[in-house]
């Protein structure tokens, strides 16, 4: 018997095995018949809920960035914008290790073999992502970043993250410079990059790790580093 179109739960529950079997197997692996094999159903499961696995494809895509923004709104706003803003940073990289099998998909990598992202899909994206605008313009309104385009700022951390967080998830990085050291200092640098003293940031971001466990993850900050 099918699940009922209304379950949310089967619905997560498919975008998830098909998430881990793409980033596991590739593409190859990603079928009707074996996502519905994996999640003891029958093919009918897959059809009820996306219609085609393009549909299947592009909910991991939307999944993804709707648990990124869970962790974007739990950050309380302070009177500190370079702290909420080194939050934000965390959050990213927080969501992209707990959700490792949906964040290649949510930015369209090469392992989505035949599959592809439309223009809405990549725009579902950046919707989520200007929280880092907002964050950026309250920093510069603070006098704590220089003067400028906070749209700008916003993608250059972005893509900062992005990059340190792929080398991360492809174990690429190890001691002395494993992913903790590199983080952390890429925290403070893109802070001071933007404007900010090297003083004023490094507490900063140091404030914003004491709040890791309390807004995003409800586990003390000392266990997310060494």
């Amino acid at each position: 018997m099918s699940p009922r179109k209304s379950d949310p739960g089967v619905r997560v529950m498919l975008i998830d095995i098909a998430a881990r079997l793409l980033a596991e197997e590739g593409p190859q692996a990603l079928t009707t018949r074996r996502v519905a094999a994996e999640a003891g159903s029958s093919t009918m499961a897959v059809y009820t809920h996306f219609g085609a696995m393009s549909g299947l494809v592009r909910a991991m895509v939307h999944e993804g960035f709707t648990r990124l923004k869970r962790y974007f709104d739990g950050i309380v706003e302070t009177d500190d914008p370079v702290s909420d803003m080194a939050l934000l940073g965390r959050a990213y990289r927080h969501n992209a290790l707990a959700n490792s099998h949906l964040y290649t998909v949510m930015f369209g990598s090469s392992s989505l073999g035949g599959f592809s992202l439309s223009e809405e899909d990549r725009q579902h994206g950046r919707y989520t992502l200007a929280h880092a605008v907002d964050h950026a313009a309250r920093c510069v309104r603070a006098a704590r970043f220089r003067t400028g385009d906070p749209e700008l700022v916003a993608h250059q951390m972005w893509s900062a993250m992005h990059g340190l967080i792929t080398l991360e998830l492809g174990e690429y990085l190890i001691e002395p410079y494993d992913a903790e050291v590199c983080f952390e200092a890429q925290l403070v640098g893109l802070m001071v990059g933007a404007g900010d003293t090297v003083e004023a940031a490094t507490r900063s971001v140091r404030a914003s790790l004491d709040r890791l466990g309390t807004e995003l993850t409800g586990a003390p900050a000392t266990e997310f580093v060494d």
